[in-house]
């Protein structure tokens, strides 16, 4: 005859066991809206980038900014999302730790990206300095 057992009352074990995990709720919406501020700074990033090289004034010629200063802001907006996908694992965060890690893949390859185009630009430049869009060309 199988006699019914009562759980332990009090476990201190620290050993492995049961993680605690954070309310989903909460996971979700911290996951969602750090994304939602993270893509924000990307697009006022590259949206500065862009209009380095807008002018409305039709006499002056402009060339726009490298791209190395706003590669930089956006390798910060990658290290943030790694910092909170690490503190997200921390706390249980299951779905912020993926928002996160996907973020940050994809400002990697958004930095990657931009950093091979503006090597590709510079050297351009320096093999022909009068080509369009170097500064000492029309």
């Amino acid at each position: 005859m199988d006699l019914p057992s009562a759980p332990p009352a009090f476990d201190a074990t620290s050993g492995p066991g049961p993680r605690r995990r954070a309310d989903l709720g909460a996971d979700i919406a911290a996951g969602c809206g750090l994304v939602l501020v993270e893509l924000i700074a990307l697009v006022v990033i590259f949206g500065l980038w862009f209009l380095s090289g807008f002018d409305l004034d039709p006499a002056r010629t402009t060339t726009i900014d490298p791209l190395w200063t706003y590669l930089t802001a956006a390798g910060g907006v990658g290290i943030l999302a790694v910092v909170a996908a690490a503190v997200a694992a921390r706390a249980g965060a299951v779905v912020t730790v993926v928002s996160q890690g996907v973020m940050a893949v994809l400002v990697c390859v958004v930095v990657f990206g931009g950093a091979q185009l503006q090597a590709h630009e510079d050297q351009r430049c320096r093999d022909t300095a009068s080509a369009v869009g170097c500064e000492g060309g029309g």
